[in-house]
């Protein structure tokens, strides 16, 4: 299904004010990929540290 010129502008004009929601949606959608279908046990222990060493980080 086509897009209307209308509605390209309006994606546009969306996708240049919010660069960094846009980006924090592409890097979440990786990592949630990344853990589901790609991490290996490793891969998960490592990520479990990192995410609690930036749980007590934010905490702070």
């Amino acid at each position: 299904m086509a897009l209307s010129d209308a509605r390209k502008k309006a994606n546009k004009k969306w996708d240049d004010q919010n660069q960094d929601k846009k980006r924090i949606y592409r890097y979440r959608s990786y990592s949630r990929k990344f853990i589901r279908d790609l991490a290996d046990m490793d891969d998960l222990e490592e990520l479990e540290k990192l995410i609690t060493d930036r749980k007590n980080e934010l905490k702070k």
